[in-house]
């Protein structure tokens, strides 16, 4: 099994003056295990089909990550900020379930996790 350290972003709306919001993450980093390692490319009507993983990572998780789990928006996993799809709660871990490449807002502007 395969070892991971990197960083999850969450998002929490945070109210910059009365009804102004921001959704700008950040990011958090945690340790854990690699538990499947695939990917899948979906063809759509575009020229280049989407890359999708599918892989399962399993965290060390804190009682932040446990009270903030609906948060999670993405993951830096090999150099690339991957969607969360999915979190399943297996205390003392959290099991992430990873989806497509993720473009939302990001916590900095650095490509580095």
């Amino acid at each position: 099994m395969a070892k991971f350290y990197g960083k999850i972003g969450y998002v929490h709306p945070e109210e910059l003056t009365p009804g102004v919001y921001d959704n700008t993450p950040k990011e958090y980093p945690y340790y854990g295990d690699v538990l499947s390692n695939y990917r899948h490319l979906e063809d759509g009507e575009q020229v280049n089909g989407d890359i999708t993983v599918n892989n399962m990572i399993s965290i060390v998780a804190d009682a932040f990550a446990f009270d903030h789990f609906f948060a999670m928006k993405y993951i830096w996993w090999m150099g690339v900020r991957w969607q969360i799809k999915k979190v399943e709660v297996k205390r003392p871990r959290l099991i992430l379930t990873l989806g497509g490449v993720y473009n939302g807002p990001e916590a900095g502007a650095s490509d580095d996790p």
